[in-house]
This record gives structure tokens, sequence and C-alpha cells, in this order.
């Protein structure tokens, strides 16, 4: 059972977390049968670059879209339609071919670079390209300009 958390305190005070909030409504909308296919991992390959590779084995690749829209990643498959072969008879049929869409939430700074297919897993490369304008830099500590006096109908004021 889950339950459900106001985090509306902390966003009162933090500015640019509009993603966060965001995030969290799509967790809570999740259900467990929405995480378990199709199976992955994400990786971490060095300081600016992931890999996701998800195990889609019985798909082409004819049957996988990727897409990138704005800041989410989804990844769908549709099983194209098998003619029906009256020779073939199955005991267990447990190779999953349903359709699915996975979605992931990408950070501004990741951007998608590539993706490829082998032996049943589907990789895809991200890297986290920072802008310069983004990137941590010294603020120089300056000193105080003095007050300029105070003038009544010109004439200064002592203080």
């Amino acid at each position: 059972m889950r339950s459900a958390f106001d985090f509306s305190p902390l966003l009162r005070s933090s500015i640019g977390f509009e993603n966060l909030n965001r995030l969290l409504d799509i967790a809570a909308r999740m259900t467990d049968a929405d995480a378990a296919f199709p199976p992955y991992n994400i990786e971490k390959l060095g300081d600016d670059r992931y890999r996701i590779s998800m195990a889609v084995a019985g798909f082409d690749r004819s049957e996988l879209d990727i897409t990138v829209q704005e800041n989410s990643l989804i990844v769908s498959g549709r099983a194209a339609d098998e003619p029906k072969d009256e020779n073939r008879q199955f005991l267990h049929r447990g190779i999953a071919k349903r359709a699915f869409e996975r979605r992931f939430q990408l950070a501004d700074v990741i951007k998608v670079v590539g993706a490829t297919y082998e032996n049943g897993l589907l990789n895809i490369d991200l890297v986290r390209e920072v802008p310069e304008h983004k990137r941590p830099r010294k603020v120089e500590i300056g000193t105080a300009a003095p007050a300029p006096a105070a003038t009544i109908e010109g004439e200064k004021v002592q203080a």
C-alpha cells in the first residue's frame, strides 16, 4: 500500500525545481506492472556518460521506437502480427512480446547520443553536456562603495 506524501512545504522555498514536482506525480501514478516490463539497467560508464540497456528479446529493430521529447526519453515496442502457422504448437510461451512504452525523465543537460540493438538488448547511450553558462564559476567579492552624504536643500547633513 502506498502512502501519499505532501512535498509542497519543500517546494515552497525552492526555485527551479518544477521538474521535481512533475517527477513525483509520475512516480505516484506508476504501478508495479509498469515497472516490470521490459526489464532494464541504467549504467554510469564515466563521469558524463550513461547507458540504458533494455531486454527486448523477440522484438525486431523495426518494432522498436526511441523518441526524445523535451526532457523525456520514450522507448516503445509494438510487436508485428505473426502469421498463423498451423504447424507451430507452443507448450509454453514465456517470451513476452507484448506492446510496451517505457518513459525515462532526463535532466536538462542529458542528451541521447545513440542506440544499438544486439542479442536482444537495446542499448541507449547518453551524455551529460553542461553548457558553459551552467558550469560553476567564481564570483569576485568587491568592496562596498561609501554611501553618498545626505543633503537637505543644498546643505550637507552630518550623520
